[in-house]
């Protein structure tokens, strides 16, 4: 077997404080200032963190300032029909990204792709 072929096991226990912060992100969506409190968690953690949790607490900070990019952008174009649409894609991009994140964390893997603006 190649060295390629040889998969990293990480113990999904390391990254719990970055589960909690995908939780926060999430219900951020009804009550909004979890997600400050989720932003504040990532970059405390985030120097103390195996690589591999440091990956989602990259992505995690990442999500949250380019959220609120695109959620200034939608208010500032809500009086036009596109504000409507970018703030229901700015909703869908956040909830793909913590799903995607929640899912590579509990298998104890680094998220893919943290630098990405998508997911």
């Amino acid at each position: 077997m190649s060295e390629a072929a040889v998969l990293t096991v990480n113990n999904p226990a390391e990254a719990a404080n970055a589960r909690i912060v995908y939780i926060l992100y999430l219900v951020g969506l009804a009550v909004g200032i979890t997600a400050l409190v989720g932003v504040v968690m990532a970059y405390v953690n985030r120097s103390d963190a195996p690589e591999w949790v440091q990956t989602h607490y990259q992505m995690q900070i990442r999500t949250f300032w380019i959220g609120i990019l695109y959620g200034v952008i939608s208010a500032l174009t809500s009086f036009l029909v596109i504000g409507v649409f970018l703030g229901l894609f700015t909703l869908v991009w956040w909830i793909i990204r913590c799903v995607k994140g929640l899912k590579a964390v509990s298998s104890g893997n680094p998220y893919p792709n943290p630098a990405a603006w998508l997911w």
